[in-house]
């Protein structure tokens, strides 16, 4: 038990003066005497520890001193039961809510709401005072009271109003309706302190009108008159006091909006007009009641709220509003006097609430575990995850405790919602013992120190970038005098000219094309004004950027900034971080490809926030599992929820590809093992996607024997540069699907199918995951044409009857396609069993005259049709002789030609590793493996660049690796013309 420091010798007297009333209640009622009845409580307490208890709560809480004197049965029930030392149990709650819906009427509801009300808070408070309940145990024992007390009265009313007029019935559903209570604010995150209102919100889904026999409403109506008799229930002052006092001001309109609406009207007004507090206040809104079947329209209620709360891209706009609403609220505490006011002065509860409501506005449409509604668990996941610096978030939750509990010390008093500190002596004594201080002067130094602390840590969250950059205002309005047109012809030219730029015609060219752009034109006023905000911090930035083309750079960006004049909040993320602003203009320099990404993918720009991720790629198993914890939110049957995810998840990772390439910070064959990473992970995953789409369908296969597959017995194989870890920017997917399903068998389900066709469904499924077009784009382009028979052949294709088309129908250069393929999805035993047989395949013995001629035949038709020509001056890196496709030609022919006596050269599918494997297995000279190699790496390394700039993989100059292609062709003509080879 808590030890109790000794009462001040000033509060000895207050507390005397209310025992003696209290023991002159007890008697009158008949009740035997306090230590009497201590002795009958089942917790084991001392009679003196009673007595300090006591004495406190007697001394410090007019409003629990005076409501057991009224009402002495109270603190004996309390005492005897346990409950006064005991944490709130889910069992009295259901008592409770049993008592109340046996009321008989009006009367003895409110009535009974009340004395339960009473009798809680005495209690409550009882036990926050006396340290026995924890600031949050607190908290979440007021909230759970309130979700009781308003659940029972919402439906004895509803019960009333039902044998009146029938139940409210859904004109187009025919269902009956339901009547879900939204709980605002602290309600709504289990936050309720000791005397706090309770903001609601009335909602009903569907239009309608009651169904009784003499008398029918409109639902509108009905529930309209439903929550004014709760309100009435709650709020209504009567001589046993109220229950909760209730504030409607948070719904759509305020005051003069209608008391309850129905769900398409909400969804209407918070699309149209919802303004940026009420996204705020919808952080912690909670289904708190509802009638009866009203869980599910509960949920679908949050579910159409979401996306007004939560955007789906990074929110900085989200810091323009919270500036501007602390500013109201500043000038609201001076006006008024409210310094001392420990929730809305500085320093107070709600700067902590501002601080990890901003993040959670900003991220919490695309990281859904932070829209958790409770300060206290936030705080530490917002330090964790790297938002608030180490030891910032677990500072604000001790100040934001230490704040708490003096709120709840200074509303205990009189219960009166109220969070100002006392200015008499008396009281200041009275919150300085609640709190465990010995005087005044020493609980308010340490209430300055946590106040200043809060302040601190919010200025951080909420300083201007422009202050913390020390952004030269001189220059910056320089370069707005650029932009708005104030500084013009040779002055502007001489302006450009002394910060680097020497095109300056071309400059203000574009930024005159910027300023007609159509998109531009019809930005309404405030995204207007974002735009002048952010144009001339990218030219500042533009400007500082040393070695770079300041108009081919501007011209990259322009692009983008069309693409979101309808959606500024964009150009507030990039104004309000410098970082993520210089990380483009630096990134959009190097290359073309990334400012297309970023003009195609706004969203994107979430990714330059945090440099050192940007630049340091995950690795396999890290990328698996930020893929995985990105779609946990979403169920199996939201099909466009993983799409969607994917295709983000898709693009953020090759921007930190192409990123980490252009700046040099991964080498060529780290860049194609992340691209390759991606792509299997994100077919691992649409695998599972399309197979737990498929059995919700059709039931599980089934083998010949009854049994289910619980698993796909499915694999997805890769081939080209996905099989041989190569892939690039922009590369599709060549994939052949491989089963090995027993095809006499069906499926389980109601909707039953042979086990050939829900493979060559699932099949399917996983190319329409794969290749739609959404308004993220497509996940990636994808080619079937390597299966057996290509385009004319099954889509799924068993293991078996891959097996013998490979042996019996397939041409050579298929079996040249296979040296790249490897399984890169599916099940791990049957992935063994094609890697088996694909070794067996590769290592058969070939008539070697044959395969030279098959292989340079097939090199020769390419060359034909896709090289360069006889254009001398041109090489054309992949097709070209002595390019690319040749080194993997001669990887090819000398796999299929010598595996039969090195099965070492099956165990790779990439070029590389082969080359090496060859030199190993003393089939060819090391120089030739090495040369070999330095020339595939530089033409790769070459090619990557090119795409990242927008250019064809075709050089310019006889001179363009005329070592490299001499040597490549030196050695095609040894291995592949060569008789003897």
């Amino acid at each position: 038990m808590f030890a109790l420091s000794p009462l001040p010798d000033a509060l000895v007297h207050d507390a005397q003066r209310q025992r003696s009333a209290l023991e002159q209640a007890f008697s009158s009622a008949g009740l035997d005497d306090l230590q009497s009845v201590l002795e009958q409580s089942p917790v084991p307490l001392s009679w003196h520890e009673f007595e300090a208890q006591l004495h406190r709560l007697l001394a410090t809480s007019e409003f629990v001193a005076q409501t057991c004197i009224r009402n002495p049965g109270h603190l004996a029930q309390l005492m005897t039961s346990g409950e006064l030392f005991q944490p709130q149990s889910h069992v009295y709650l259901t008592q409770l809510a049993q008592e109340l819906e046996a009321c008989a009427d009006d009367t003895a509801l409110d009535r009974a709401l009340r004395i339960a009300r009473n009798r809680a808070m005495v209690r409550i408070v009882w036990r926050d005072f006396t340290r026995q309940a924890s600031m949050s145990e607190t908290t979440a024992e007021l909230s759970k009271l309130a979700d009781t007390l308003i659940d029972s009265a919402l439906n004895w009313h509803y019960r009333a109003l039902v044998k009146r007029f029938g139940e409210p019935v859904g004109r187009d559903s025919g269902a009956v309706q339901s009547m879900v209570v939204l709980g605002m604010g602290k309600l709504g995150a289990l936050e309720l302190n000791v005397s706090s209102d309770i903001d609601l919100i009335f909602a009903y889904p569907e239009s309608g009108e009651t169904n009784g026999d003499r008398k029918s409403l409109s639902n509108h109506e009905f529930f309209v008159r439903l929550g004014q008799k709760l309100i009435q229930s709650l709020d209504a002052q009567t001589a046993d006091g109220f229950v909760f006092r209730v504030d409607m001001r948070l719904r759509p309109h305020g005051q003069s909006g209608a008391l309850v609406q129905n769900y398409d009207a909400l969804e209407s007004y918070y699309q149209s007009q919802g303004r940026d507090w009420e996204r705020y206040a919808m952080i912690k809104a909670r289904p708190v009641a509802w009638t009866p079947g009203g869980e599910l329209a509960s949920q679908d209620l949050m579910g159409m709220l979401a996306p007004f709360t939560y955007r789906q891209y990074v929110d900085f706009s989200a810091i323009e509003s919270l500036r501007e609403m602390k500013g109201l609220i500043n000038r609201q505490v001076q006006r008024k006097g409210m310094d001392l006011d420990v929730k809305l002065g500085e320093g107070g509860i709600r700067e902590v609430e501002f601080v990890v409501q901003l993040f959670q506005l900003i991220r919490g449409g695309r990281e859904v575990a932070l829209r958790e509604r409770q300060v206290c668990k936030m705080l530490p996941m917002l330090e964790a995850q790297k938002y608030l610096p180490p030891g910032s978030g677990e500072a604000l939750l001790r100040a934001y405790i230490f704040l708490r509990n003096t709120e709840h010390a200074i509303q205990g008093f009189q219960d009166r919602q109220t969070q100002s500190l006392p200015m008499d002596e008396k009281g200041q004594l009275r919150l300085a013992t609640v709190m465990g201080f010995a005087d005044w002067p020493t609980f308010l130094a340490e209430l300055s120190s946590q106040r200043q602390c809060v302040n601190r840590e919010f200025q951080e969250v909420i300083a201007d970038p422009d202050q913390s950059q020390t952004l030269d205002e001189g220059e910056l309005d320089d370069w707005r005098s650029l932009w708005d047109g104030s500084l013009q012809g040779e002055e502007a030219l001489e302006f450009l000219s002394a910060h680097g730029c020497e095109q300056g015609g071309a400059v203000i060219a574009l930024l005159e094309e910027l300023k007609g752009a159509r998109q531009v034109i019809a930005m309404q006023a405030s995204s207007r004004s974002r735009l002048d905000q952010f144009v001339p911090r990218l030219l500042i930035h533009i400007g500082s950027e040393a070695d770079l083309d300041f108009a081919d750079t501007l011209k990259r960006i322009l692009p983008f900034v069309e693409s979101v004049a309808r959606r500024s909040a964009y150009l507030v993320l990039l104004v309000e971080n410098p970082t993520a602003l210089k990380q483009m203009v630096h990134l959009s320099a190097a290359s073309p490809w990334i400012a297309d990404q970023l003009a195609q993918h706004p969203i994107l720009l979430d990714e330059l926030l945090t440099p050192e991720s940007l630049y340091s790629p995950p690795d396999r198993d890290a990328l698996q599992d930020e893929l995985r914890r990105e779609l946990l939110r979403f169920g199996w049957d939201d099909l466009e929820g993983h799409m969607e995810t994917l295709r983000y998840f898709r693009s953020a990772h090759a921007l930190r590809v192409a990123a980490s390439e252009v700046t040099g910070a991964l080498p060529l064959m780290q860049v194609s093992d992340y691209l390759t990473y991606i792509a299997e992970a994100i077919l691992e995953h649409v695998l599972v996607l399309a197979w737990e789409q498929m059995t919700a369908r059709h039931g599980y296969p089934r083998r010949s024997d009854g049994v289910e597959e619980r698993e796909p017995n499915f694999i997805v194989v890769g081939y080209g540069k996905l099989g041989g870890i190569e892939l690039g920017h922009g590369s599709d997917l060549d994939l052949v699907f491989v089963h090995d399903g027993d095809t006499g068998g069906a499926t389980s389900g109601e909707k039953s199918v042979d086990n050939l066709t829900f493979y060559t469904r699932l099949g399917q499924r996983i190319i329409h995951i794969l290749d739609t077009q959404t308004v993220s784009g497509k996940l990636y382009e994808v080619d079937m044409r390597l299966r057996p028979s290509g385009n004319s052949g099954m889509l799924v294709t068993s293991l078996g009857a891959f097996e013998k088309y490979q042996r019996t129908d397939a041409w050579t250069w298929e079996h040249q396609a296979l040296v790249r393929a490897r399984p890169v999805a599916g099940s791990a035993e049957l992935a063994q069993r094609f890697d088996a047989a694909r070794a067996e395949l590769l290592s058969e013995q070939r008539d070697l005259g044959k395969l030279r001629t098959d292989v340079t035949d097939m090199r020769e038709k390419m060359r034909g049709h896709l090289g360069s020509g006889t254009d001398s001056n041109k090489f054309h890196l992949k097709q070209d002789s002595g390019g690319i496709v040749d080194i993997e030609f001669m990887v090819q022919y000398a796999v299929l030609a010598w595996a039969h006596k090195a099965p070492a050269l099956t165990r790779y599918t990439d070029n590389i590793r082969i080359l090496e494997t060859l030199e190993q297995e003393a089939l060819l000279p090391g120089e030739v493996v090495s040369q070999l190699i330095d020339a595939y790496k530089a033409y790769r390394s070459t090619g990557h660049r090119l795409a990242l700039q927008r250019q064809e993989v075709v050089l310019q100059g006889d001179d363009a690796f005329a070592q490299e292609r001499e040597q490549v062709t030196g050695h095609w003509r040894q291995l592949m013309l060569d008789a003897t080879a």
